[in-house]
């Protein structure tokens, strides 16, 4: 089995080991004259998401680096943004076992709640970071606005749940993924981000081809329309 951990668009370069996911319950138990303990069932809380990741400060054969090798700092600096942007971000766990379909994902929003940075003797001069992630479910109110003696409600979104339309993109002579998430959104790191969006074109156009998409091996064709993802 392999897996893929991204938080935001950054690969984590080592997959933990582990992970645990508690969804929290929320059901409430209450004891009723004459009728004894009876349980009220209600909407489950948010799930929490806890793993450990190794930051490596050496390049590891064994280490995904999309972009070229990147030290553990450049990672804890990217945790720092998350917790400090007070923003939800994508996390997304891929799964494969034995070929180049995923075979089961975690794609939510989560917020991460708290981290721990740990350096010590076993770890030699890489960093092993903790984690707990929360899953964010977007809101909604409503606002009552009060005119000629009658209520009318107007909903409000929560902004984070407003996801604008992405936009067409031929392919053309020379285009690579990398360039096109470079050329649109600004990083060639978000190729992936941009392979998923268009997965099932991409591959069969792979496949009336012939090529197939291999892991790790993304064929793309001059004159294949594909939607770029809004950020």
């Amino acid at each position: 089995m392999m897996y893929y951990f991204y938080l935001g668009e950054i690969l984590l370069p080592v997959a933990p080991e582990k992970m645990t996911a508690k969804i929290a319950g929320k059901n409430q138990a209450v004891t009723l004259i004459n009728e004894g303990e009876i349980n009220l069932l209600k909407t489950p809380g948010l799930t929490e998401y806890k793993f450990s990741a190794l930051l490596p400060n050496v390049s590891y054969p064994f280490a995904e680096y999309p972009e070229g090798y990147r030290p553990g700092g450049y990672y804890l600096d990217a945790l720092e943004q998350l917790a400090a942007g007070k923003k939800p971000f994508r996390f997304r766990v891929l799964r494969y076992h034995g070929g180049t379909e995923v075979d089961w994902q975690t794609d939510v929003k989560a917020s991460l709640e708290d981290y721990t940075i740990e350096e010590s003797a076993d770890n030699g001069v890489d960093f092993r970071v903790e984690l707990q992630l929360k899953r964010y479910r977007d809101w909604g109110t409503k606002v009552l606005q009060i005119k000629d003696g009658s209520a009318t409600e107007k909903p409000q979104r929560d902004p984070e749940a407003i996801k604008p339309k992405g936009k067409e993109y031929t392919i053309q002579d020379g285009d690579t993924l990398w360039g096109i998430a470079q050329r649109f959104l600004g990083d060639g790191m978000k190729y992936h981000q941009v392979y998923v969006a268009n997965k099932k074109v991409l591959d069969d156009e792979a496949a009336r081809r012939g090529m197939g998409n291999e892991m790790g091996e993304r064929w793309i064709f001059t004159g294949t329309k594909i939607t770029i993802p809004a950020e």
